[in-house]
Order: C-alpha cells, then sequence, then structure tokens
C-alpha cells in the first residue's frame, strides 16, 4: 500500500498528527478543508486514487456533549460525520478504519468483548455506538475500539507530569480500571491490519499488560519520572460530586485483546509505552 492511497482525516488531533508521522506521503485534512459533517462537501471531494481512509475525527468533550450544544456537535461529528464517509467509502470501494471507544459499553462487564451488545451511558458515547453501526456496514472496514489515548497533545500523562514538576500531589480516581492506548500502538495495530490481510471487522485496539485504575498510572507515572509524590485515591463519584453537567464515565474499561492476537497481532504492554514516552517528555524539559 502507498502512502499516497492514505486519506487521514482529524489530521489535528493527537492520533492525526501521529499518522501523519507514520503515513507523510498521505493526504491529510482537518475540519477547515474536509467538514465531513457535511455530507456535500464528502460527496465533492476528490476520491482520486485514495483506497483507505483513515478516519481519527472525533468529538471527544465528553461532558460538553452532555450540553445542549455540545449533543448537536457530539452526534454531528460522531455519527453523522461517519455516515458521510461510510457513503464514500461504499460508493468509491475504499477501506474505512474508524477509531471506536471504550464509551459504548457501560463498563459492568469485566472483560469487553468486540460482539459485546452496545450500552452507552452518555451522549458521547451513544454517539460513538452511533458512527459504529454506521461504519460497520461499508463492506472493507476496521472499527478499532481505542481506551485512554495518549499521543502528542493535551492527555493524563502530560497533565501529571505537569504537576509533578511542580511538586502537587493529586487526588485521582481509583474506581475507573482500564490500560492506557498510546497513538505508536494504535498506528501499529492499523499498520499490521492493513498489510496483514486480517478479516474486515471489529478489534479492540489498545496496548496490552496489567489493567490499573487513573490514580495507579499516576503513581506509574511519577515512579518513572523520579517524583516523590503521593496520589490520593478518590471514586469517579467523590471526584465529580457537586459539580454539574458531568457525563457518567464507564468503570471498567479492559478490553479483551484475543480477537487481535488471533491476527498474528502482538501488543506491547503500556508499561513499556509509558517509560518510553516519560523519557522523552523528559528530554523535552
Amino acid at each position: 500500500m502507498n502512502d499516497t492511497e492514505i486519506l487521514i482525516v482529524g489530521a489535528a488531533g493527537q492520533l492525526g498528527v501521529a499518522l501523519q508521522a507514520r503515513y507523510p506521503g498521505a493526504k491529510a485534512v482537518d475540519s477547515a478543508v474536509l467538514d465531513i459533517t457535511s455530507s456535500e462537501a464528502v460527496r465533492e471531494f476528490d476520491w482520486t486514487s485514495i483506497t483507505v481512509v483513515l478516519n481519527a475525527a472525533a468529538y471527544t468533550n465528553v461532558d460538553r456533549a452532555e450540553t445542549a450544544e455540545g449533543r448537536i456537535a457530539a452526534w454531528n461529528v460522531n455519527a453523522a460525520g461517519v455516515r458521510n464517509l461510510a457513503e464514500a467509502a461504499l460508493q468509491h470501494d475504499l477501506t474505512l478504519v474508524h477509531i471506536s471507544s471504550d464509551y459504548v459499553f457501560d463498563g459492568t462487564n469485566e472483560n469487553h468483548l468486540e460482539r459485546e451488545p452496545f450500552s452507552p451511558l452518555s451522549v458521547y458515547g451513544q454517539s460513538k455506538a452511533a458512527g459504529d453501526t454506521v461504519a460497520s456496514l461499508v463492506s472493507k472496514h476496521y472499527i478499532l475500539r481505542a481506551t485512554w489515548i495518549i499521543g502528542e497533545g493535551k492527555n493524563f500523562v502530560r497533565t501529571m507530569l505537569g504537576l509533578g514538576q511542580k511538586g502537587i500531589a493529586p487526588t485521582v480516581v481509583a474506581d475507573q480500571v482500564g490500560r492506557l492506548t498510546f497513538t505508536s500502538e494504535l498506528i501499529r495495530i492499523i499498520d499490521h491490519l492493513l498489510t496483514s490481510n486480517a478479516p474486515y471487522g471489529t478489534y479492540n485496539a489498545t496496548n496490552s499488560g496489567q489493567a490499573a485504575s487513573w490514580a495507579d498510572i499516576a503513581r506509574e507515572i511519577f515512579r518513572l519520572s523520579g517524583y516523590d509524590l503521593a496520589v490520593t485515591d478518590t471514586s469517579t463519584a467523590q471526584y465529580f460530586a457537586g459539580k454539574e453537567g458531568v457525563a457518567p464515565r464507564p468503570l471498567n474499561s479492559i478490553m479483551n485483546l484475543e480477537k487481535l492476537r488471533l491476527t498474528g497481532f502482538k501488543s506491547r504492554d503500556w508499561h513499556d509505552d509509558l517509560k518510553d514516552y516519560a523519557e522523552k517528555e523528559r528530554s523535552h524539559d
């Protein structure tokens, strides 16, 4: 597959930036160049030479999605936008790679399988589930369920490193459990699926390793970075107590990776990627 046959949608986001680095010859567009919420804009886009669409575009402000304006924006990007891309993929015989989320589930199952029925708790989760549904109608599709994405942008790891530099000991939720998904790992997964002729369908796509809470991950970040700071555990309910407009979160975001493993992919432990990421961030200080 030639890079020039790839279209990266959502080029300005964490994953979009990483995808551009991996596929430098790809055509990369943000909403200013291609407004995927406009069916007309998508229809009129020049699809000549494109064979693969990597959809990294998403409305991800989970709490704002609970507002009147945010609800509309979330559904426009996460559902209608995906529908428009799916229609283009069907019309032009494209492969659609679409990034999904653990928020399509309510987090009550201990180990989420790809075939688990949708049970979203929030507007964001509902809009992502709708996007998954329309993406699955494309003959050639890969829907990748990622969790807790870490890349080149504002994210939890960088927030904790910033607190560490300031000597601030944080209070972090300890009842949400899952694994980090580094954009580098997501790209390895995308690369593998596209080049190995893996069966089309939905795949859980996270780093491997022992699942942990956000509080545990914060402790690991401080340990790797040499910050002698205590992390105080709290519950999600306590953390958001008294705050309005907070979207419900799934408490268990552990994705079963067996289906991906059976395609021949060996997932990287999130601890190893976190160590590399923390070292890289320190080298920039």
